[in-house]
């Protein structure tokens, strides 16, 4: 980690005092970077980046790790070489920055992410976040006669998008879904249950095996939340998700969501859940699978990358969508959730908020997601920029459901709207849930009273999504 003032910064007495501003969304950023820097604008610089200022950028040292950002720097340095960069990786985004937001000297460039990041919601009702659509129109570094948001896939713009303002870049495009061994699979001689019955029929003879069906990520169970969701919503239809995007009263208690907690709850109480699961955190949980000690996993499409270093060569990993609930479902079995993730964002106060824009519009370059995929086995917004491109196994499978899941796809976004929904008051009625401590209705009946709060909070901004 570099020895920067982002680090000074860290071990402030007065943060822990101050940094929870950010996340309440109290007011914030006296002062600061007041005087940003500027160049003069033209053809090949069309977002006037000066040519010589400094360039600060952290990145979340998580699943994808930092090689990944190293290397679009470099990218940078060859249009812009007199500029320098100062690269720092953190694993928690939030306890290292939100005293700089709160003095307002943030960073050019924050890769927001990870169980720690800060508050997206906060951030944006607090008009800490620049806008972003200046960055979009301009053209394209190497797709000539493109903009930068012609060259992005359907729906990448809309996910960082809080009204009429584009705040956040989510650069990956993150495919959810059950994880497991293909060639365990084939070992076994099973196949992937396409049904609820057929899960649970499997889940029997798995458990006969001697091996446990499932484990799951237990001091962030919200990783298990996602499931039981998709479930809904493939039983339901995309308004089950709408409903709960938009706080809506008893979206977490409809009917779908009721189908959904009573399915999910029977791996719970026949025991198909790896013993000691709730006790494991995600690194732990996911190693106990790569070892094969359970089948099942809920992640998204960063695990390969996170997992790479234990799984075992031949593990064929692959991904499938939630089993359908029966035939009265309104989404097929292959629609899927897939979005872009992996927030990337430019504060309003940074004080070379053009070079941060830049950084962020060469990493929308196809070279740049070309070599994101190539070093993270993650997909990108970029459209295409997996073609051409030698893909693990994982990543494989995952553009083969989102080709199988075609325009039945779908999505949610509460947990960018109102992280603390999702963080804290959802994610602590999983882990009961999937401990065995509550039933589907008591589950379902917490998560409820938790939006209900924020939508009776009057220090959060409200959202509505419409489709």
């Amino acid at each position: 980690m570099s020895a920067h003032e982002v680090s000074r910064r860290t071990v402030l007495g007065a943060a822990a005092a101050i940094a929870p501003a950010v996340m309440a969304g109290c007011a914030v950023g006296g002062g600061g970077n007041t005087e940003k820097v500027e160049g003069q604008a033209d053809a090949k610089n069309p977002l006037g980046v000066k040519d010589d200022a400094p360039l600060e950028v952290v990145i979340f040292n998580g699943g994808f790790g930092e090689d990944y950002a190293k290397a679009h720097q470099a990218m940078f340095k060859e249009n812009f070489p007199k500029v320098t960069i100062t690269h720092t990786a953190v694993t928690e985004i939030g306890k290292t920055l939100q005293p700089r937001f709160i003095d307002g000297t943030p960073p050019d460039v924050i890769n927001n992410s990870g169980a720690g990041q800060i508050d997206p919601g906060s951030l944006v009702a607090q008009a800490q976040l620049a806008d972003l659509k200046d960055l979009l129109d301009a053209p394209s570094l190497d797709q000539p006669g493109k903009t930068v948001r012609q060259t992005l896939l359907p729906g990448a713009v809309e996910t960082g998008t809080f009204g009429d303002k584009v705040h956040i870049l989510n650069y990956a495009y993150t495919v959810y879904g059950i994880w497991y061994s293909k060639k365990l699979f084939n070992d076994k001689g099973w196949t992937y249950p396409k049904t609820w019955d057929e899960h649970i029929a499997l889940c029997k003879q798995i458990k006969a095996a001697g091996i446990a069906p499932w484990t799951y990520q237990g001091l962030h169970p919200r990783y298990m939340s996602w499931p039981v969701i998709s479930t809904a919503i493939k039983f339901g239809g995309p308004q089950v998700a709408l409903n709960i995007d938009n706080l809506e009263p008893g979206a977490w208690t409809s009917e779908p969501m009721k189908m959904a907690a009573d399915a999910w709850h029977q791996i719970v109480k026949d025991g198909y859940i790896l013993e000691g699961s709730s006790g494991l955190d995600h690194k732990q949980s996911q190693t106990e699978w790569s070892k094969g000690k359970a089948v099942f996993v809920s992640s998204g499409s960063w695990l390969e990358n996170e997992q790479k270093a234990v799984t075992p060569a031949d593990f064929d990993m692959a991904v499938g969508p939630t089993p359908s609930l029966g035939a009265g479902d309104k989404l097929p079995f292959a629609a899927i959730r897939g979005t872009a993730g992996e927030p990337f964002i430019v504060p309003a106060k940074a004080k070379n908020e053009r070079g941060g824009k830049e950084y962020l519009r060469t990493m929308l370059s196809m070279k740049g997601a070309k070599d994101f995929t190539q070093k993270v086995s993650s997909l990108t917004i970029v459209a295409g920029s997996a073609e051409g491109v030698q893909l693990p196994p994982g990543l494989k499978s995952c553009v083969e459901a989102l080709k199988a899941s075609g325009d039945k796809g779908f999505n949610w976004v509460y947990p960018v709207y109102y992280r603390k929904l999702e963080r804290n008051l959802v994610d602590a009625a999983c882990g009961e849930f999937f401990s065995g401590r509550i039933g589907p209705q008591e589950f379902l009946a917490k998560c409820q009273k938790g939006a209900d709060e924020i939508a009776a909070d009057t220090t959060f901004k409200k959202y509505k999504r419409s489709a």
